[in-house]
C-alpha cells in the first residue's frame, strides 16, 4: 500500500505474515536522478511482491536507487540482497555491519539467553523458527557505512544520520531539519513501545540506558512529524518520548517490587512474573513472546544493576538477580 507524505516522499506499507506487528513501513524518497529506499521489509515473498508492485507504480528503477537500512532487524534489512543492484549504495550503520555479515549476534545470543535462564529446549524451538535467521538478507553485502552526523542528500532532502542505540546496538534515524522530519525506525513508535533487549549484548552493554539516552537526543529536535517503522506517522515527539519513559519507570518498579518479595531470581523467572499485554499465562506464551520478555526484563535488571539496585551472581551456571538490602 502506497500513500504519498508529501512531494517526492511515499510510505510503503509491507505486509509481515505471522508477526504480531503485522506490518512494516518503508519510505520513498525520489531525487533529481536517484531514488532512495529507507528499511525494506523481511526477505519473504510476500515483501518482495508487495513492493516491487508499489515501486514499479511509482515508477522506480532500482538501477538507479539507494538504500538506507536503520537497523538490522531483518524486517528492515531483509529484502536489500535482493532489491540492490551493482550500482546501489546501501547506507548501513558500522556497530551493526559486522554482525550482519557474520551473523555474530545469535552467537552472543544464543549462550547469553540460556545464561539467563531461558530453556535450552525452547530456545532451540525459538532459533528454527525465528525471522532473523529465516527472513534476513541472503547474499554478502557491500555497506556504505555511516556515521553519527554524516549527511545523505536526495533531491530536496537533506538527511543527517542520529545514532540512536537502544532497540538494537547500532540503530540509526534520519533527520531532515528543513522540513523537520525524522525517519525514526524503531527508535520511536507512537502505537507500542520498542523493545530494549540485553540478550545478545556484551557484559559491559546498558541498552535501557543507551535508549534513556538516545531518547534525550531526539527530544529537543524540531520536529513536525515522525515516519516509524511500524504503525502511523504522529507529530508531538516530545509527548511520545514522555510516554515511553513513564512505561520504563512503570517497568523498573515492577521488578522492584518482584525481586523485594522473592529472593533472588533469574530474568526468565522474573519475565514470567511481569505483566504482559498478552492473553493467557506465562506457560501458555508463544515461545517468541517469552524470548522477548526475557531479554526486556534482563534490559530493566541491568539498568537496575548499574544503578546500584540489585546484586548479580552466578549460581550453577545460571544468572540470578536480588535486590539490594
Amino acid at each position: 500500500m502506497i500513500d504519498q507524505i508529501e512531494t517526492n516522499l511515499y510510505k510503503l506499507e509491507l505486509p509481515l505474515p505471522e508477526n504480531p506487528l503485522r506490518s512494516i513501513n518503508c519510505y520513498l524518497i525520489k531525487g533529481h536522478e536517484r531514488f532512495l529506499l529507507i528499511d525494506t521489509g523481511m526477505n519473504r515473498k510476500e515483501c518482495l511482491e508487495e513492493i516491487h508492485g508499489d515501486l514499479s507504480k511509482l515508477s522506480v528503477d532500482l538501477n538507479n536507487t539507494d538504500f538506507f537500512i536503520t537497523h538490522l532487524h531483518a524486517d528492515h534489512i531483509g529484502l536489500v540482497s535482493k532489491l540492490a543492484t551493482g550500482n546501489s549504495r546501501i547506507y548501513f550503520n558500522k556497530i551493526e555491519a559486522g554482525h550482519v555479515k557474520r551473523q555474530g549476534f545469535w552467537k552472543l545470543a544464543y549462550p547469553a539467553s540460556l545464561a539467563n535462564g531461558f530453556p535450552e529446549t525452547e530456545m532451540n524451538r525459538f532459533l528454527e523458527g525465528h525471522p532473523s535467521r529465516r527472513y534476513g538478507p541472503r547474499a554478502d553485502i557491500v555497506f556504505f557505512l555511516r556515521s553519527d552526523g554524516d549527511d545523505i542528500n536526495i533531491g530536496d532532502y537533506s538527511l543527517t544520520c542520529i545514532e540512536t542505540p537502544g532497540h538494537s546496538p547500532g540503530h540509526m534515524c534520519l533527520y531532515d531539519a528543513n522540513k523537520k522530519i525524522l525517519f525514526s525506525g524503531d527508535h520511536l513508535l507512537g502505537d507500542i513501545t520498542p523493545n530494549i533487549s540485553a540478550l545478545g549484548i556484551l557484559n559491559d552493554e546498558n541498552p535501557l540506558m543507551d535508549y534513556f539516552r538516545s531518547l534525550g537526543r531526539i527530544y529537543p529536535l524540531d520536529i513536525n512529524v515522525v515516519l516509524p517503522g511500524h504503525g502511523g506517522m504522529f507529530n508531538d515527539h516530545r509527548k511520545r518520548i514522555k510516554e515511553i519513559k513513564r512505561h520504563h519507570q512503570i517497568r523498573l518498579d515492577e521488578v522492584a517490587s518482584i525481586l523485594k518479595d522473592n529472593r533472588s531470581l533469574t530474568a526468565y523467572e522474573t519475565a514470567s512474573r511481569m505483566p504482559w499485554d498478552i492473553n493467557g499465562k506465562w506457560p501458555d506464551f508463544p515461545v517468541a513472546q517469552k524470548w522477548f520478555a526475557t531479554g526486556e526484563a534482563l534490559a530493566h535488571l541491568i539498568f537496575m544493576r548499574n544503578r546500584g539496585m540489585v546484586n548479580k551472581e552466578m549460581i550453577g551456571g545460571l544468572w540470578y538477580y536480588s535486590r539490594k538490602l
